[in-house]
């Protein structure tokens, strides 16, 4: 009976993957294949357009479309998705589910048309720009309205009402006056709005899709082809052998697993259903509540895509929107993550001892928490040590290998030979059996009969980060094409391989299964780009509606009156419009939205309140809230799916794991007022030293959320936890209090001051003056690194401009071009009455380090572990 409610279970998780992200069809005959061939040849078109072969196709025959087909590489992206949209999702729950009906071949022929009109007549719509016929407006209103169709099916209303609202301030938002007044904008004619979303690359075939066809996608391909070849089972077990015998075992193992399988999928949902098939049941088992052991599983999974290097598919659209390389992403990501998932492993322990809890019985020798600690560091720097290794040999090979990829692809071949006959020497990695006996695999085993699954994670990781004087990081989209090009390589052989090296005759049943590990893998692939192909699409309408109409102006402005310039308010108004609209959408649609509109808002006010906020960080503070939505109650459709396995309550499912996820809640406020959390601006040493303070105050605010450190807290006990986090993740709060953090001057003096500043010194300048839309009078903070040499000078050489007159430094228009143009030039109205001046200079003055105020923060952590002491029932581990 036991196994028959688990199978249901299952089964229901996996019906709201597909009814969520892959579609809920299961055509038959002629139509179900249809929609596989069509996810293949996606999947394969994909890797075409990523390769040299369009190139080669093209000179060496002669024929240019094999090339030119990359530059329509967007319309036919979407082309797909829509096609994919129509065919795998049912338009009404009546719909049927068996095959497809008359009216989604209409709408196929219709959005596929509208798409494929952009291809086949470019010449003529580059002849025409702006100038749109009634042919284009005709194909763009239908685009538009297939698109809309799609996305109601593939994610529901949600963003097809957001977006419909955009469209709609677009044809009557210049018809209000306090709109007009605030952006300028009079409206837009059919002509005009329908030309800009679906004939050029302002609205639907901009950024984002671009993002999603030139690197999302392949990314999303490389997961699907791992996990259909084992890798994501390999995870899962693994981390059981690891963590599955220390004391609340099996939830730890689910953090670890979700947290490695979350690296290559970009769905919380699709995660938790991976992992937590297997984990939430052992839960159970120990002795977790089913909607604590669902919660685990929940706050594990949505975290997965904030985990580096292959981050959710939000991350990849930072790259274009904050213009910086994903490495620098990657490198800000890296600590809140690593920080986030320890602090959820804590909580777990700290939940299995409130409950008493033990860990799963394992054969061979135990291993404790201390060598587990070691074996994490020992990797760590044993794959320090190898790149170090593979860095060193590369280049000593390259006066021999040059530019030649070759001695690198034998290289490879050597390792991945050699670690597929060492697997072949122990048993492989089989499925895990929820219902079988309590006991944790081995390590050994279990980590060397799948450690080939490492090596094109390694080739992603590799190309995405390694730099060297004779070696050039790829860009993602190549590092993602070579990783998965390797990983075919992989799912095609590694069955076979390890069968000859074992002396077994079935090869050709190996070869069969590694062919459909491979076909599985591309038409998952491209079904799980459905979603995200067109919420790209549909996102790209709300960016260009903000584009040709200035509305971010409009929010911004509403949400600025509202929270009175505060930014903590603003922050939290933009966490709380994050979580909401991630009920309804995609993390990735959700990020867009977002980003756009608010993004500069809170750039904007930080500067106006004199904290200037990198626009990465505040890129991330949206991503968070983004990925929390999915485990945010009523709609958190990852606590749904666990609920389903766990047959436990799903809205209490969500409850508790947003309780887990407080920890993750708290980390973008942090590294908004603490940027070193990012690593900005952060030598080795300073980051060791912010990571595990960082490490510390998350886990004591963890404790302090749970009610139980070293024993069960108290209520005072808790609230001076939750002091000593915040001393610990704020330490100059205290040291304002205690000195003035600026030394501030203002007229010729200011001027002065910056002269006085030794050559690389940081320089904030307060900027006051009418605003160029309202005439109101605003301020904000910018910064300069201050280069040396005359102070006049130098500022005029980074566009500031200053005219001493009365005792005033007014400033000039900033020239287009400088560093200030974007922040200063097009926000101020530097010629009407009242003059735009720098009312102050401000420099930091000298004082004590801020990390002193740790060692009053830890000697009270001390106390409260000898208060609790004597309280404590059994031993913390």
């Amino acid at each position: 009976m036991a196994q028959d409610h688990q199978n249901d279970g299952a089964a229901k998780a996996d019906a709201l993957v597909a009814e969520v992200d892959t579609g809920a069809r299961n055509a038959e005959g002629f139509q179900g294949q249809l929609i596989i061939a069509i996810c293949i040849i996606w999947s394969l078109f994909q890797l075409y357009i990523a390769s040299k072969l369009p190139g080669v196709l093209a000179q060496s025959t002669g024929f240019t479309g094999f090339a030119n087909i990359v530059g329509q590489a967007r319309y036919i992206h979407l082309a797909f998705a829509i096609a994919l949209a129509i065919l795998a999702f049912p338009m009404f729950k009546s719909s049927p589910r068996d095959r497809i009906p008359l009216y989604d071949w209409a709408l196929i022929a219709l959005g596929v048309g509208a798409c494929l009109y952009l291809v086949v007549f470019r010449y003529q719509i580059a002849d025409r720009p702006g100038l749109w016929t009634t042919t284009d407006i005709t194909m763009s209103a239908i685009g538009m309205v297939v698109l809309m169709i799609c996305v109601y099916r593939s994610l529901g209303l949600p963003l097809v009402i957001i977006a419909g609202t955009f469209v709609l301030f677009a044809f009557f938002g210049g018809n209000s006056e306090w709109v007009r007044d605030i952006t300028n904008y009079g409206g837009a004619s059919l002509s005009k709005a329908l030309g800009h979303y679906w004939m050029q690359t302002e609205g639907v075939f901009g950024v984002a899709l671009g993002v999603s066809t030139s690197m999302i996608f392949l990314f999303v391909l490389f997961g699907a082809l791992l996990d259909r070849a084992g890798g994501g089972n390999w995870f899962i077990k693994v981390a059981i052998a690891l963590l599955g015998a220390l004391r609340g075992g099996p939830a730890k193992a689910s953090v670890l697993s979700s947290m490695m399988t979350g690296m290559i999928s970009g769905s919380s949902i699709a995660n938790t259903v991976t992992t937590g098939t297997f984990t939430i049941p052992l839960m159970k088992r120990i002795g977790f509540p089913a909607e604590k052991a669902g919660a685990v599983e929940v706050a594990s999974s949505t975290n997965g895509q904030l985990t580096p290097p292959v981050m959710g598919a939000a991350a990849f659209l930072m790259v274009e929107y904050v213009n910086i390389p994903y490495i620098d992403v990657v490198k800000h990501a890296f600590l809140p993550a690593v920080i986030s998932y320890i602090a959820l492993l804590y909580i777990v322990h700290l939940e299995a001892l409130k409950m008493e809890m033990k860990g799963l019985k394992k054969a061979g020798r135990h291993i404790g928490p201390v060598m587990i600690m070691v074996l994490f560091l020992t990797g760590f720097l044993g794959l320090a040590a190898i790149t170090f290794v593979m860095i060193g040999v590369r280049n000593l090979l390259d006066p021999v290998m040059g530019d030649s990829i070759y001695a690198a692809i034998v290289l490879l071949a050597i390792m991945y030979l050699a670690l597929l006959y060492l697997a072949s020497k122990y048993p492989d990695v089989a499925m895990d059996d929820p219902n079988a006996p309590l006991e944790a695999p081995r390590l050994t085993p279990t980590l060397l009969g799948g450690a080939y699954y490492s090596l094109p994670i390694f080739i992603l990781v590799w190309n995405l980060m390694v730099k060297t004087e004779n070696l050039d990081r790829l860009s993602p989209a190549l590092s993602a094409f070579w990783a998965t090009i390797f990983m075919i390589i992989v799912a095609l052989t590694h069955r076979p391989i390890k069968a000859f090296f074992r002396g077994e005759t079935a090869l050709n049943t190996a070869f069969s299964s590694g062919w459909a590990d491979f076909v599985q893998g591309l038409i998952m692939g491209a079904r799980n780009m459905i979603g995200i192909g067109v919420a790209t699409g549909a996102a790209g309408i709300i960016v260009g509606t903000i584009s040709l109409t200035g509305a971010h102006q409009v929010i911004g402005q509403v949400i600025e009156v509202i929270s009175g310039g505060n930014l903590i308010i603003l922050l939290v108004l933009v966490a709380i419009l994050s979580l909401i609209l991630g009920m309804g959408l995609p993390t990735t649609a959700n990020y867009i939205v977002v980003s756009s509109l608010m993004a500069p808002v809170i750039v904007s006010v930080g500067a106006q309140a004199g904290l200037v906020v990198p626009l990465i960080a505040v890129h991330m503070f949206v991503f968070y809230f983004g990925i929390l939505a999915d485990d945010t109650p009523p709609v958190g459709l990852a606590a749904y799916a666990a609920a389903a396995i766990s047959r436990g309550d799903p809205i209490k499912t969500g409850i508790q794991g947003f309780a887990y996820d407080i920890r993750t809640a708290l980390l973008p406020f942090m590294f908004i007022f603490n940027t070193d959390l990012l690593l900005i601006d952060v030598g080795l040493a300073k980051a060791v030293l912010v990571f595990f303070v960082s490490l510390i105050a998350m886990l004591i605010f963890a404790a302090a959320t749970q009610g139980y450190f070293i024993a069960k807290s108290k209520r005072w006990e808790s609230a001076a936890l939750l002091f000593i986090a915040f001393m610990l993740f704020r330490p100059d709060f205290f040291l304002d209090l205690v000195t003035e953090k600026y030394q501030s001057a203002s007229g010729p003096q200011a001027v002065q001051l910056v002269g006085e500043q030794p050559e690389g010194s940081l320089i904030r300048f307060k900027v006051e003056g009418p605003d160029f839309d309202t005439g109101d009078n605003r301020a904000t903070t910018i910064t300069m690194v201050y280069p040396g040499g005359e102070p006049d000078t130098a500022m005029m050489e980074n566009g500031l401009t200053v005219i001493e007159e009365d005792g005033k430094l007014l400033l000039e228009e900033p020239f287009p071009g400088t560093p200030y143009f974007g922040s200063l030039g097009t926000e101020y109205d530097y010629y009407g009455d009242t003059p735009v001046v720098i009312s102050q200079v401000e420099v930091e003055n000298e004082r004590m380090p801020k990390e002193l105020f740790f060692i009053p923060a830890l000697l009270l952590l001390a106390g409260l572990m000898l208060i609790q002491r004597p309280r404590a029932t059994q031993p913390a581990f």
